[in-house]
């Protein structure tokens, strides 16, 4: 089959490309990382980078969205294996447990090319990826917390939308670059504190259970 082929080759080297300019930015940082570059260090000619993911600020995006899933297989966060079983599992500190331990993965591969949006914000295509990343996360924390609040235990007195300003907050990048970045936390301390914050908060009449 020559056309599944070809792309396989492609998807292949839109892989190829991201990783080397995740290797770039992270090292030089955005502004000083060039597209000759950037296909330099994937072994490609600058042409096919344009045609397989378009303009840089297009390639910092692909990066970092790649990072938030692991992996190239086209399948959002709200599509994943572990938000299936969160969802399926009935019992509210246990499907906490779920989404937090995940949310912490997440920020852990998400914390070196999101600091790079960051520092580039300045520029006006990235300020502007940098506002639509930090929305998709709400809606994305706004979904997980829908399926939250119909868990037993869940603080009856609180809403979907407060849950998600929880996780969206305590589950963050920024919370995770302050204690484990630059306090020196272990990634597993956050996760554990994080987990006993949200379990307190969201589920208060149970103890957490590790």
């Amino acid at each position: 089959m020559p056309g599944a082929r070809k792309g396989g080759r492609g998807k292949q080297t839109r892989v190829r490309i991201v990783d080397a300019a995740t290797t770039l930015f992270s090292e030089v940082g955005y502004v000083d990382t060039t597209m000759a570059a950037i296909a330099a260090e994937a072994g490609v000619a600058v042409q096919t980078l344009y045609l397989s993911c378009g303009s840089k600020v297009a390639i910092l995006e692909a990066a970092h969205d790649m990072a938030v899933v692991g992996d190239n297989e086209g399948l959002t966060v709200l599509e994943r294996t572990w938000v299936a079983d969160a969802r399926a599992e009935p019992d509210g500190l246990r499907a906490l447990k779920v989404v937090i331990t995940n949310i912490c993965r997440i920020n852990g591969r998400v914390a070196p090319i999101y600091r790079v949006i960051q520092a580039a914000s300045a520029d006006p295509d990235v300020a502007a990826l940098f506002d639509q990343i930090r929305k998709q996360r709400l809606i994305t924390m706004r979904a997980l917390a829908e399926d939250l609040v119909t868990k037993q235990g869940f603080a009856r007195s609180r809403s979907a939308g407060w849950a998600a300003d929880v996780l969206y907050a305590i589950g963050s990048v920024e919370f995770l670059g302050l204690v484990v970045l630059e306090r020196q936390w272990t990634a597993k301390d956050l996760e554990a504190w994080v987990y006993e914050i949200a379990a307190a908060r969201l589920f208060p009449s149970r103890p957490p259970r590790g």
